[in-house]
């Protein structure tokens, strides 16, 4: 044995064992979770007794019902174009807040105003921005578009601005300091660096929207989601399964397509 070894090795082992200060953190948050679970009226009895009423439900969905197979496929055509839509529009606007965000290329009274901006977008779940939309613009298609436009640019804003703050800044000072203008370094100092993650961003949004396409229709923004709402609303819960069945194969297809969308970038 080395005589550096001992030292190295009581080391791990203090590594390895919690200390008490962490012990007591995790014993408070198991307690926590206790009081938590009380207070929300969360009980054993209650959980089997909602196992029954899930197995009668589902013994109702089935057979899934797609007699009216017109209705599902305009309806789920109508979301994969919100979610298209929503998807470019949040890309495009994505670029310029990500960029300006980016506390390693930006001077810090530029990055705090873009940083809110995507801080802001990303407070509120798409359904709560779909049912301001409706409020302002009416039921449709419009609103759900320009919700999910704002969940892109939190989503992506952010991710993007911090594959910007983790680039070598080499590259970058090698073009500036060979008098290139500022849209070059961009082009060729920075996006090489960060273009493989950036389309990964890109294509998890896309699978993203697809999902959210489905809920903010729930609140009148257009797709899918509306349909769904007024199946259940008339109890016709074969059509709601056959509904889901749908969802389900669109975001399977979807991810199939966004996989190897990505793969071909690497």
């Amino acid at each position: 044995m080395t005589p550096d070894a001992a030292p190295n090795r009581g080391r791990l082992v203090a590594i390895g064992r919690p200390s008490w200060t962490g012990r007591a953190l995790w014993a408070g948050l198991a307690l926590y979770v206790v009081y938590a679970a009380s207070l929300l009226d969360i009980t054993w009895q209650r959980f089997f007794a909602g196992l029954g009423h899930g197995t009668v439900f589902i013994g109702r969905m089935l057979p899934p019902d797609f007699t009216r197979w017109e209705l599902l496929v305009s309806d789920l055509a109508e979301s994969l174009e919100i979610a298209i839509v929503a998807t470019f529009f949040g890309i495009v606007l994505s670029l310029p807040v990500g960029l300006l965000a980016a506390r390693n290329l930006m001077p810090l009274w530029v990055t705090w105003p873009a940083r809110l901006i995507i801080a802001v977008c990303r407070s509120f779940h798409p359904v709560i921005v779909a049912i301001l939309f409706v409020k302002a613009v009416g039921f449709g298609a419009l609103a759900g578009i320009l919700a999910l436009i704002i969940a892109s640019i939190g989503f992506i804003g952010k991710l993007f601005a911090e594959a910007i703050e983790e680039i070598s800044l080499k590259q970058v000072e090698a073009i500036r300091a060979s008098g290139a203008p500022f849209a070059n370094i961009i082009t060729y100092g920075v996006l090489p660096q960060v273009l493989t993650r950036f389309i990964g961003f890109c294509t998890y949004q896309l699978d993203s929207n697809l999902r959210n396409s489905t809920m903010v229709g729930l609140v009148g923004a257009g797709g899918i989601g509306g349909t769904l709402f007024a199946a259940f609303q008339r109890f016709d819960y074969d059509f709601v399964c056959a509904i889901l069945l749908a969802i389900i194969a669109v975001i399977m297809i979807a991810e199939v397509i966004t996989t190897r969308l990505r793969a071909s970038f690497q």
